[in-house]
């Protein structure tokens, strides 16, 4: 018999750029996955021009590079990002998920197992950015 490969519990979030949040528009601008047991959490960005142009956004890519920037050190544990950044790979993932009535925002988190993360991340972002 042979054996599986030991899977792992994993969480993910597309997150979202907003530009009107009276409008309810957004364009997926990235993905937060996570996996606590492995203290495992990656965060990919791909600003889309051509759609982001077409909501007209209050804000420039610079401008929203920039905030997503700090979205990825607080993820990657950067020293120098705010204190959560130091926090366990669960907690930081619980804070960038949590509700917001800003211009980057997530979707709700979804749950998932796998036992290659780096490929299940890969896929996801193919399928959804």
């Amino acid at each position: 018999m042979q054996s599986k490969p030991e899977e792992n519990l994993y969480e993910y979030a597309v997150i979202r750029y907003v530009p009107d949040l009276e409008r309810g528009e957004f364009v997926n601008v990235g993905l937060l996955m996570m996996c606590k047991r492995r203290r495992w959490i990656r965060m990919e960005i791909r600003l889309p021009g051509d759609r982001l142009d077409s909501l007209q956004p209050p804000h420039t890519r610079e401008e929203i590079s920039k905030a997503l920037d700090g979205w990825r050190k607080i993820a990657d544990g950067h020293c120098d990002a705010a204190e959560m950044a130091s926090w366990p790979v669960e907690e930081r993932f619980r804070w960038l998920t949590a509700t917001k009535s800003a211009s980057l925002q997530t979707s709700a988190p979804h749950p998932g197992l796998c036992s290659d993360l780096d490929s299940t991340f890969s896929a996801l972002a193919s399928r959804l950015l």
